[in-house]
């Protein structure tokens, strides 16, 4: 019993002496004291102002804790907000405390917001709160602030908290919000280089542009340490929502072991579900993963995995890619190594990517395909609307800051009808120029080489090509669905333009272009059928006019012609075509821009009676008959003006007689000079 009874007094007597501890803690403890000086220093030091708008409330059980209200952070200089928030608590236990040793329990922060920007000079606006330039400070018995960092938190809990990413250089914004970060016990130990957490979990919403986002990150348990390291199946979420599109990725990490400095991932498991209109992806990646901590290196020399493409408009409704390859990267130099390859249909296509910085991007590529027909995977072309729709915008604000070079080569290659064999390019991006030069291939039984531009800067396009043995109408058929000139030969072009759209793009045409086929046709007016019928109009005086007939056709042997091209109008001075009993000479306009042309081209009848019934055509021998070219493209007319071909047809009789007399007296004059020498 006396035993008892003076362990009960002890135990008095420290209860006694705790809680005078705890009244004298109360007595002494200054809220106010404590609020001017942390903005006191937070002033001098970082020239920010700190706003504590609440009392500092000190708590001392069941742990010593501090709360605060409402506190706000400005921008160096005391101006704009950066940081706010609406309350927070941090808790430490009460026995490390007497041997001096700060161990946190618990950090709880609601209602944070803050502005993370990086400015035009490429800086951050909290690069002076991070920056470690100060002199080292005593915290502790013989510690100093840059003594290895310990620590040992019970939980983390942030709720409801807001961040914004704002990048003035690139004039894009990011926000978080909603976002939740809740874990288990944190243990981190400098000296030591380990670190363990029990089940960490992070969620969030935002909004990028004018998509929103929500991520989700999920670790049971992870421990690093020098000699092991490991941890149970982790698992990130991302989805993001847009205008007419959707994406849900999910990536998780299992079988995780290693150290400090080699980290080894028995599985990297990337899932992909993503629609966009009538258009669904689904896919899945995997590979083994090596990493170096200590040098920042990543591989993944397995990847594996398949894509699934569907679309109802296709012709096939969805295709398969089976993908296979590896990835290495250096995080410290920037820089990664991608190798892909692929097969579906009869397609084999080989990927390799080498980029050179992560940011601004460099990458260098190189794109091997055997045959590909894009026509088989796209939706086919809707019907021409009976009212033209509203011209989308042409953006070329992609191709800005970015530095991308590579070569691209195809076997064969059919898209939007075109069909072309042997295509190599070589492709430069840089400054927001795409050049795409040399470009070399065969096409519509010649072969074809030049370049071609795209320029951000003001929306420009420049195209130098040089057609060799072009069989000219299946190439015009396909690429723009025009059926008017058939034969075989070369054409040039040299032209540029820029605008905001197509239209603009046709209007601001600028260069020049030149024609020369050989064993042809004009396509849409049969001249000799329309020549022949003149024969019974000559006293008519009436012009004669005809739409264009896709059955109709002039025949030629050779046609050559020049172009300049002037806001969006090519102007031809020079036609000169050639067949059996005709010549054909022209000059007009071409108007790119309206769809339209306004050309007069001047037929002439030869002394040959071969071809499309010349012989129905000697009437007219000597006779040039215009023959004005005008109307839209889709529905061209084809007018003879005959108004003057009765004058033009009495002189070219007179003409005619003059050459006949003229040749009777030359051959009597040679008759006597034959009797006056003798022969």
């Amino acid at each position: 019993m006396k035993v008892l009874r003076i362990l009960g007094i002890g135990v008095g007597i420290l209860v006694a002496l705790l809680a005078a501890g705890v009244g004298l803690l109360h007595a002494l403890f200054d809220g106010e004291k404590v609020k001017a000086e942390l903005s006191r220093v937070v002033m001098e030091q970082k020239q920010r102002k700190l706003d504590i708008a609440g009392p500092v409330v000190l708590a001392v059980w069941p742990e010593v804790s501090l709360r605060l209200g409402r506190v706000s952070l400005t921008e160096p200089g005391g101006k704009e907000e950066f940081a706010a928030l609406d309350s927070a608590r941090v808790a430490v236990a009460v026995m490390p405390l007497l041997s001096k040793q700060v161990q946190v329990r618990r950090i709880e922060i609601t209602g944070l917001k803050a502005t993370l920007v990086k400015k035009k000079d490429g800086t951050l606006n909290i690069a002076d709160l991070v920056s470690g330039d100060k002199p080292a400070q005593k915290v502790g018995a013989g510690a100093t602030a840059s003594s290895p960092m310990q620590l040992d938190i019970a939980g983390i809990k942030v709720a409801n908290a807001q961040l914004t990413w704002r990048d003035e250089k690139a004039g894009s914004t990011t926000s978080l919000s909603n976002l939740d970060i809740g874990s288990g016990r944190i243990l981190a130990d400098g000296a030591k280089q380990t670190l363990a957490i029990d089940t960490l979990s992070i969620a969030a919403k935002g909004k990028t542009g004018a998509d929103a986002f929500e991520l989700k990150l999920e670790a049971p348990k992870l421990q690093v340490a020098p000699d092991k390291s490991g941890g149970e199946t982790l698992s990130l979420s991302a989805t993001l929502a847009g205008s007419g599109r959707n994406v849900a990725a999910k990536l998780q990490l299992s079988g995780v072991e290693g150290n400090a400095k080699a980290l080894k991932i028995g599985k990297l498991a990337l899932d992909l579900d993503a629609k966009a209109g009538e258009t669904t992806a689904r896919g899945r990646l995997e590979s083994p993963v090596a990493a170096d901590l200590a040098a920042q290196t990543l591989a993944l020399e397995n990847l594996a995995g398949k894509i699934e493409i569907a679309n109802p408009q296709m012709p096939m409704k969805q295709l398969s890619l089976p993908i296979a390859g590896k990835l290495r990267a250096d995080l410290a130099k920037q820089n990664a190594l991608l190798e892909l390859g692929t097969k579906f249909d009869e397609s084999k296509i080989a990927l390799k990517l080498d980029v050179a910085k992560f940011a601004p991007l460099a990458l260098g590529f190189d794109i091997d395909i055997d045959q590909l027909n894009l026509d088989k995977y796209l939706p086919p072309s809707s019907a021409k609307p009976e009212k033209a729709p509203k011209e989308d915008k042409l953006d070329f604000s992609a191709l800005k800051g970015h530095e991308v070079h590579g070569r691209l080569r195809i076997g064969t290659l059919q898209a939007s009808k075109l069909k072309l064999a042997k295509l190599n390019a070589t492709i430069r991006l840089t400054g927001g120029r795409l050049d795409i030069a040399p470009i070399s291939m065969n096409l519509y039984e010649g072969a074809a080489s030049g370049s071609l531009s795209l320029n951000a800067n003001g929306n420009q396009l420049a195209l130098k090509q040089n057609l060799a043995g072009i069989s000219i109408n299946p190439l015009m058929k396909d690429l723009a669905d025009k059926d008017l000139v058939e034969g075989r030969g070369n054409v040039a072009l040299d032209v540029s333009s820029r605008g905001e759209n197509i239209a603009a793009m046709k209007k601001a045409l600028g260069g020049s272009a030149s024609l020369n086929l050989k064993d042809g046709a004009i396509k849409g007016i049969n001249l000799a059928q329309s020549l022949r019928d003149i024969k019974g109009k000559l006293g008519a005086k009436q012009d004669a006019t005809q739409q264009a007939r896709a059955d109709d056709k002039t025949d030629f042997s050779e046609l050559t012609a020049s172009l300049r091209i002037a806001s969006g109008v090519a102007r031809n001075d020079d036609l000169s075509m050639k067949s059996p009993f005709l010549r054909l000479a022209g000059a007009g306009d071409i108007d790119i821009g309206a769809g339209q042309m306004n050309y007069v081209a001047k037929a002439s009848v030869v002394a040959n009676s071969a071809g499309q019934g010349g012989k129905d055509l000697e009437h007219l021998k000597g006779i040039t008959v215009p023959v004005r070219v005008s109307g839209p493209f889709e529905s061209l007319s084809y007018k003879l003006e005959l108004g003057n071909l009765v004058a033009d047809a009495a002189k070219a009789k007179v003409e005619e007689k003059k050459e006949e007399v003229k040749a009777k007296v030359e051959e009597k004059a040679k008759d006597k000079l034959k009797g006056l020498f003798g022969r």
